[in-house]
């Protein structure tokens, strides 16, 4: 795809490792120039923004916090004056505590899971459509929400915080994309399974890994292939929906 078939501008929370790093290289090889959010790993970001411009796209990462509204607004201003109006938002960054259950958590670990999962995905959606809503000016978009099987399964003896702070998402999801279903923006809902990325404690994929109905765990790159077909034109009478891809788990 030559430089007059871009897609537009991609932005990518949480892209420096897992599924948000697999889907900042899956966009930029479908065209897009994409801009990502990392909160620590400057040098995994680095690395990712290398291989988008390996594939000939535009590229940059931003230091931002998602937890941080401050944050959020410099991480939108920036990729927008360094790569140009933004299109697609991968609301993607997410974090997860050790396993344990809901008589063993603390105010502490609740709000930490709730205010990045939950609350900033809120804002990281509030400032997307500020800036792509027709009714803001904008020219349009798409919103792509990072939510979990969890949410459905309830992630018992393990993540329940995490899976109560992932079906806000997809509440949020289906409210925001009938707000703005008629200023040009689609809302969609990425549903992940057991995917091999870092976010699992040690042996835990080796534990549940074969328990989905195809045998397996997923990959970063399944779960990324789903993202740029959801953020792209092939996907434009798709809104308000959740996408599973968790093997049938």
């Amino acid at each position: 795809m030559t430089a007059a078939d871009a897609r537009g501008v991609a932005l990518v929370t949480g892209g420096s490792r897992g599924i948000g790093a697999a889907t900042a290289i899956g966009l930029a090889e479908d065209g897009w120039d994409v801009g990502i959010s990392y909160r620590t790993r400057a040098d995994e970001a680095a690395q990712v923004v290398a291989k988008c411009e390996a594939l000939g796209r535009r590229a940059v990462a931003v230091q931002a916090d998602v937890a941080e509204a401050a944050d959020i607004e410099r991480l939108f201003e920036t990729v927008g004056a360094e790569l140009g109006p933004i299109g697609a938002v991968i609301n993607n960054a997410g974090v997860v505590s050790p396993a344990a259950r809901v008589d063993q958590y603390d105010v502490q670990r609740l709000e930490r899971v709730f205010r990045i999962n939950a609350i900033g995905a809120f804002l990281v959606a509030g400032a997307a459509v500020r800036r792509m809503s027709t009714a803001h000016g904008g020219a349009g978009g798409v919103i792509v929400n990072v939510s979990s099987r969890g949410a459905v399964l309830g992630s018992a003896n393990e993540y329940v915080d995490y899976a109560a702070s992932k079906a806000a998402v997809d509440t949020m999801t289906v409210g925001l994309a009938n707000e703005v279903a008629k200023e040009g923006i689609r809302v969609l809902g990425i549903r992940p399974g057991l995917i091999e990325t870092d976010i699992h404690e040690p042996g835990r994929l080796d534990r549940l890994g074969a328990t989905p109905p195809l045998g397996r765990p997923g990959t970063a790159e399944e779960v990324a292939a789903l993202i740029v077909f959801a953020a792209s034109d092939r996907a434009s009478y798709l809104t308000a929906s959740m996408l599973d891809v968790a093997g049938g788990r």
